[in-house]
């Protein structure tokens, strides 16, 4: 509608609903009533930007059991942020050993990038097996490259996993979830904390690499996707 009628700023009612909703980050601060203001700060953390970020209320719900030092399965959209929720828990917390394992050798670089833009001066970013660590680490990997270091780490403050669906027997027919089942055994005993992140997972079967952890499933997309279905014309 805004866009509709060329209006640039969103006005007091429409912030309003954006506050009711739980989409805070969405809420412009300056045409917001004084109570949604005061809510939309209570959001507010530092993800390790020049600026403090605002949380939408799954997040922020997400970011509070982490740092209440709970074990957390999440299921969540790819639309959800989860980049914030892992950096913002880093930023508050400041563990000293974080161990991030990822599916792919670019996706790893891809967090490396962003991991060290914000926390190169804090800790060493380490993505390579041949890398001495120091006093306090983020190591980034994918799941091989993971199981070389099981006996160089002593002990980790939190183990992230990155679509840890993919250890699951039904997809015993890939070459590489063997790979990611021993990382998650061997890695997650001695990790004090573990976060497990995956999209669209409907619940949790019995199974050694999520027991005792909580389950989440958190499905609040901030994005509106348009499906149309062409399988019937092809």
């Amino acid at each position: 509608y805004h866009q509709k009628n060329g209006i640039s700023e969103l006005s007091p009612l429409c912030n309003s609903i954006l506050r009711q909703t739980g989409l805070y980050p969405y809420m412009e601060e300056q045409t917001s009533t004084f109570s949604d203001r005061l809510l939309m700060n209570c959001f507010k953390v530092d993800a390790g930007y020049q600026e403090d970020v605002v949380l939408h209320r799954d997040q922020f719900l997400l970011l509070r059991k982490l740092l209440e030092g709970k074990d957390i399965a999440v299921s969540a959209p790819t639309s959800f942020g989860k980049s914030f929720v892992i950096d913002s828990f880093i930023r508050i917390k400041k563990p000293s050993n974080v161990m991030i394992i990822v599916p792919t050798i670019a996706l790893t670089d891809e967090t490396r990038r962003r991991i060290y833009k914000k926390f190169a001066t804090e800790y060493k970013v380490i993505t390579t097996t041949d890398t001495e660590p120091s006093e306090r680490n983020i190591f980034i990997f994918p799941q091989e490259r993971a199981l070389s270091w099981v006996e160089k780490i002593d002990n980790l403050d939190i183990l992230i996993i990155d679509e840890f669906y993919k250890a699951s027997a039904q997809l015993n027919n890939d070459e590489r979830v063997p790979a990611l089942v021993k990382a998650i055994i061997k890695i997650g005993s001695k990790a004090k904390q573990r976060y497990f992140l995956a999209p669209n997972i409907s619940s949790l079967e019995d199974n050694p690499f999520t027991k005792g952890m909580e389950y989440l499933r958190l499905d609040n997309s901030t994005f509106l996707l348009n499906k149309t279905d062409y399988s019937k014309e092809i």
